[in-house]
């Protein structure tokens, strides 16, 4: 299948750089067990009161007290909603786990070496994923494979680019790049997601790993079991800015 040069490579954290696996049964309950101790532990502060309005906002409730909000992240948790107040509070607790050493991020085998190799080519590294921009740069700083964060050029979430299946959400990642859409691979297990990226004239490429429940095909989409051997054409007459000392 002939490909346009790539000049920026975005990646999906799930299922396609790190364990969904280790999400769910790791960070999820991590930060659901100190969702109440965090409210009473920053009572009164402007985080507090941020924190709980962005969750009356977001509910639709505007009298939602303490014990509501955190009934709500409960819910929320529990059903894996994308709640942008959830997604923060959850970055802010696992950010405290990763520093005192309780947390780590999962990063699968492939994935430091293909990084590494997509920099030495000069073609930009990128994550996009529902979890917050901090929590992100925490899960690769963190990571079983050690601190990653050298090789990525940036993050976004769905506060800076916009909910992961709406096309609309791609363009402004493409306008924050200043790379064409036809120049820039997106790389998830999620098809509504590759969809999305695709109706904004991005490349994509489906993830799915050995241990997948889903299975390997998704429709409309080449499928790739792991990133060893995805070897991308480049632009021989783009001039890639030089990487960050």
């Amino acid at each position: 299948m002939s490909r346009a040069p790539v000049r920026a490579v975005v990646l999906d954290i799930e299922g396609t750089t790190g364990s969904a696996d280790h999400v769910h049964t790791v960070l999820f309950p991590y930060a659901r067990e100190r969702f109440a101790a965090w409210f009473a532990a920053h009572r009164g502060e402007p985080r507090w009161t941020r924190t709980l309005e962005d969750i009356r906002t977001t509910t639709g409730a505007p009298g939602l007290d303490e014990a509501g909000a955190v009934a709500a992240l409960h819910a929320w948790t529990d059903a894996d909603v994308k709640a942008a107040p959830l997604k923060a509070l959850q970055g802010e607790i696992w950010a405290a786990g990763y520093a005192d050493g309780s947390l780590h991020g999962h990063v699968y085998d492939d994935v430091p070496e293909a990084l590494a190799r997509w920099q030495a080519a000069g073609i930009e590294r990128h994550i996009y994923s529902s979890g917050s921009a901090a929590a992100q740069r925490n899960w690769f700083a963190h990571s079983n494979h050690g601190d990653l964060t050298g090789l990525l050029d940036g993050y976004f979430d769905l506060t800076t680019a916009g909910p992961k299946r709406e096309p609309d959400s791609y363009r402004t990642i493409s306008r924050a790049l200043a790379v064409p859409p036809g120049h820039t691979l997106f790389l998830s297990d999620v098809a509504a997601e590759l969809d999305a990226a695709a109706g904004a004239g991005w490349q994509t490429l489906a993830v799915r790993r050995p241990d997948d429940p889903r299975g390997t095909a998704v429709d409309g989409h080449p499928v790739l079991g792991d990133l060893t051997a995805l070897h991308l054409p480049t632009d021989p007459d783009h001039d890639p800015a030089p990487a960050a000392p």
